[in-house]
C-alpha cells in the first residue's frame, strides 16, 4: 500500500484495526521491460482465535471483484495452494457478479473465471 496511515511495511507505524481498507498490490517488474501488478482492495476483519492461540487475530477480506487475466498466468508454475486460491477467487467473482450483468458480459465472465 502506498498511502497511509496504515500499511503493511517496515515503515508502517499505525496498528491495523477491523474495518480499515488497504490495497494488496503484489507485482513483478523486469527492469526496462515490463511490470505486472494485481491490485485488490482488502478489508481488515476480526478472526477467531486459533486453537491453542494466545490471542485473537486479524485477517483480510478481498473486496475487489474483477477477474485476474489468466493470459498472464503460467499454470505450471502454480503450486496446489496457489491454484486453489485463484480458482476460489474466480468462483467468488463469478458468484457475486454473474446476476448483475447482461448475458454477453455474463458469458465473458464465465470464460474469464473458469478453472485454471
Amino acid at each position: 500500500m502506498h498511502e497511509g496511515p496504515a500499511r503493511i511495511a517496515k515503515s508502517g507505524n499505525v496498528p491495523l484495526r477491523p474495518g480499515m481498507i488497504l490495497s494488496n498490490e503484489p507485482g513483478y517488474y523486469r527492469g526496462g521491460a515490463y511490470g505486472i501488478r494485481i491490485e485488490n482492495l482488502v478489508a481488515v476483519r476480526e478472526q477467531a482465535r486459533p486453537p491453542g492461540g494466545e490471542r485473537d487475530l486479524l485477517g483480510f477480506e478481498t473486496l475487489t471483484r474483477a477477474p485476474i487475466d489468466r493470459r498472464l498466468v503460467v499454470p505450471e508454475l502454480l503450486d496446489p495452494d496457489e491454484r486453489a486460491w485463484l480458482d476460489n477467487y474466480h468462483a467468488q467473482v463469478r458468484a457475486d457478479l454473474a446476476e448483475l450483468v447482461d448475458d454477453e458480459t455474463r458469458d465473458w465472465l464465465i470464460r474469464a473465471t473458469a478453472l485454471i
